[in-house]
């Protein structure tokens, strides 16, 4: 165990962690020159295109300092926010992390918060300034900044630069020296946890674990201890960039197991594996289930493919544990599923794999967040999609969940950024300069109002400077209603909201403008409104397409042209009863736009 090193790499999204996690990998000869090509360890199409790791990666490099052999393990990490538990059962995973700033962007809100993470689990810290070899490089002044941060020496940050390669030995060199061995009792009990888990067609779900005490060998009866399930250990061993297989895997190393699991939901991350026979004492702390935060109801184009629908969500929800899933029907869209997400990136990409892996195009309706509701009985009940309102006669008070935001900007920007976040019905809770340029600014604000746009408009305000993240701090009561959007007098329950009775009169008018614009004209009139329960709020109409029945009518009397014209009021009164208003596609989408 002396010899063994487990880290991960820790850093704000695009500050170059995949590229030196390349690197890395060259340098110790894990892969050869004709298997290299970049962002290696992201394997997914989206994941390059987009510069994001949504999927952590592990992988053993085998390294040589002095003459001595070592074994590292690299346990890679997403960077996005909507991931932080899987970032933090990977932290819990190693004894040291690399720090990776960007020497051009500084440190950024993830940064801050994925340390607080390694900091709680005692990890050795290396602070490494990447990008180095950019003209607009400022490492003198990041450099401040990570002392001021971590409270580590000036000569203890590491110059690198994942492109050009400079750096890495002294990186490397860094992690054998710095990050101190596993400690774990390698003749004890089995105990390993479980921080990642992929699936494969021909073996089913293969579970990535980090053994603490214990060894566990080839054919083990083994239990996952939250799950209650035991299984038979088919296959163990290392992940290099392919699998290969050991009879035994001991305490302190990082490893895989095969066990011919079907089911998703039974692995699950931050759980507990131990030998049924002689099982540990106690879990492995810091187990959670993985709560959804987004909710929003995905729906085939075309109701046909419901069938179709289902089984692809069954075959993403098995390389996706956190997607979670109920059939729902809708008046306006027929069958589909409301779903849960991690959070809006979470929710995009699923769609957008859907799109790409199985060739299913998906409606998805308004994204919302759970609600609390307590009715005047005493009784409570949680509420996914505005549907479930209940009747305001019998409730008593809603709440909704809120979260703490912490935005990381330079101090020219503070203005705006307070002026949005106060538009968000977000309350300011401190302010403090982190250097003479860069401001923390922490917001307790309501999770829905960050669902739409927040983060979009976060950036343009602050010229894509202002970093943010996010954690939730529980519910707190609020004044929300249902607004229903009505087509000829005729709720369409797709587009429904629950929204703050103080933005429902502008957001109703404007979602009625937005209709009117993308709704066809057809030979009846069609009246769009929107309301809360009863009372009408907003109105549009689109006017119907008349034909000129008094075009034959040259002079005459006016008697003449008023009986065709109310002929024809006539006729357009019988067709509005019979006509029904078909929403286009572009409607759903711009209202998401919303």
């Amino acid at each position: 165990m002396q010899h063994i090193s487990n880290f991960c790499i820790i850093a704000h999204i695009d500050h170059g962690k995949s590229t030196l996690a390349d690197r890395l990998l060259e340098y110790t000869n894990t892969i050869d020159k004709r298997q290299l090509q970049g962002q290696i360890l992201d394997n997914m199409d989206l994941e390059r295109e987009r510069g994001i790791t949504i999927k952590s990666h592990a992988i053993q490099l085998n390294y040589t300092l002095d003459g001595k052999d070592y074994v590292l393990n690299l346990i890679d990490t997403p960077g996005h926010v909507d991931f932080s538990y899987e970032v933090s059962r990977s932290i819990a995973a190693c004894e040291g992390a690399l720090l990776i700033v960007d020497a051009t962007q500084g440190i950024q809100a993830q940064t801050i918060s994925n340390l607080y993470l390694a900091l709680e689990n005692d990890l050795t810290i290396i602070p490494v300034l990447n990008k180095m070899d950019l003209e607009s490089a400022n490492p003198e002044t990041v450099k401040d900044q990570i002392v001021d941060l971590t409270g580590c020496k000036r000569e203890e940050i590491l110059a690198a630069s994942g492109k050009t390669g400079m750096g890495v030995h002294d990186i490397l060199r860094a992690i054998v020296e710095r990050i101190p061995p596993p400690e774990g009792n390698p003749d004890g009990p089995l105990k390993a946890l479980i921080f990642d888990s992929v699936f494969n067609s021909f073996r089913g779900i293969i579970a990535y674990f980090r053994i603490y005490d214990g060894s566990i060998r080839k054919n083990d009866k083994v239990k996952f201890v939250a799950t209650r399930k035991e299984y038979i250990a088919d296959e163990v061993g290392i992940l290099k960039l392919d699998k290969e297989p050991r009879n035994v895997i001991s305490a302190g190393d990082v490893g895989y197991i095969i066990s011919g699991i079907k089911e998703a939901k039974e692995v699950k991350v931050g759980d507990t594996i131990t030998h049924i026979e002689n099982p540990c004492d106690q879990a492995i702390e810091g187990f959670e289930d993985v709560k959804p935060m987004v909710f929003a109801g995905i729906y085939p184009v075309d109701t046909d493919d419901y069938e179709e629908l289902r089984n692809d969500m069954e075959k993403l929800q098995l390389n996706d544990a956190s997607l979670v899933f109920e059939p729902e029907s809708s008046a306006a869209l027929g069958f589909g599923f409301r779903c849960g997400f991690l959070g809006m990136l979470h929710m995009e990409i699923v769609q957008e794999r859907l799109e790409r892996e199985f060739g299913m195009t998906v409606i998805t309706t308004v994204p919302n967040v759970s609600y609390k509701a307590y009715l005047t009985d005493g009784n409570s009940y949680e509420i996914h999609n505005p549907s479930e309102f209940p009747d305001p006669a019998r409730l008593d008070r809603i709440e909704e969940p809120y979260i703490k935001a912490q935005v990381i900007t330079k101090a020219e920007y503070i203005g705006p950024i307070m002026t949005l976040c106060i538009s968000k019905r977000g309350k300011l809770i401190s302010q403090s300069y982190l250097t003479i340029d860069r401001v923390e600014i922490i917001f307790e604000m309501p999770l829905a109002e960050i669902v739409f746009d927040f983060y979009d408009k976060l950036k343009s305000v602050s010229k894509g400077y202002a970093s943010f993240d996010y954690q939730p701090v529980g519910y707190q009561e609020s004044d929300l209603v249902k607004l229903d959007i009505r087509l000829n007098g005729d709720p369409v329950d797709a587009l429904s909201a629950l929204i703050h009775r103080n933005n429902a009169y502008q957001f109703g008018k404007r979602m009625c403008e937005k209709l009117k614009e993308l709704i066809t004209r057809q030979q009846f009139e069609i009246i769009i409104q929107a309301s809360i329960g009863s009372k009408i709020i907003a109105r549009e109409t689109v006017k119907a397409m008349r034909k000129d029945v008094t075009a034959k009518c040259y002079g005459g009397d006016i008697t003449r042209k008023r009986k065709l014209l109310e002929k024809q009021k006539e006729g357009k009164k019988r067709m509005r009863q019979v006509g029904s208003v078909e929403i286009p596609q572009q409607a759903f989408l711009a209202v998401l736009k919303l």
